[in-house]
């Protein structure tokens, strides 16, 4: 089923992803699990994002990226990403973009970061040995923890939606080609 979701172009996965969100997106947001998931995930991505600040991690990314010339956020990253989390980025009203805003980086990069809101599990939890090499251990620690949360609920949540929307009564929308 949906074999674009997995294997197509970063492209086709948003406009699939983009597609049966706008058929499925009112069931979804009605689903009181789907809701709670939705939720929790949030605030998890804003308690790691926000320890990874506190570690210095973020200023060092920075740091690499302007000044040293390197990305974590690689072009490439993106073909990672499935169908299925694009949805649920959709869902958590993050804006997919049409194109790279810089076509040597990640399709997600954004001059301000990531413009998603849930990220890949290699977005999560990767950390360069310079970046491990500048971090407090008590703080990686801590930030290790709460991107596990986010890791979990992640997993949890794109499970429920696949759910979901396979419970849909009519689910040849899914199908790639079907507009």
């Amino acid at each position: 089923m949906a074999d674009i979701a997995i294997s197509g172009a970063i492209k086709e996965k948003i406009s699939w992803a983009r597609k049966i969100y706008g058929k499925t997106g009112k069931r979804l947001h009605r689903d009181e699990e789907t809701v709670r998931l939705l939720s929790s995930l949030q605030q998890a991505v804003i308690r790691a994002r926000e320890a990874m600040e506190e570690a210095g991690v973020l200023e060092r990314c920075r740091i690499c990226d302007e000044l040293e010339g390197g990305s974590c956020c690689g072009k490439g990253i993106e073909n990672r990403y499935d169908g299925y989390l694009l949805i649920i980025n959709l869902a958590l009203s993050a804006d997919l973009p049409a194109e790279p805003w810089d076509k040597k980086s990640c399709f997600f990069l954004s001059p301000g970061g990531c413009c998603l809101e849930a990220r890949h599990v290699i977005c999560i939890n990767y950390l360069c040995k310079d970046a491990l090499d500048h971090v407090d251990p008590a703080a990686l620690k801590k930030l290790q923890v709460l991107e596990g949360e986010e890791i979990d609920l992640l997993f949890q949540l794109h499970e429920r939606i696949k759910k979901v929307i396979r419970a849909s009564s009519d689910t040849s929308f899914l199908k790639q080609g079907n507009g």
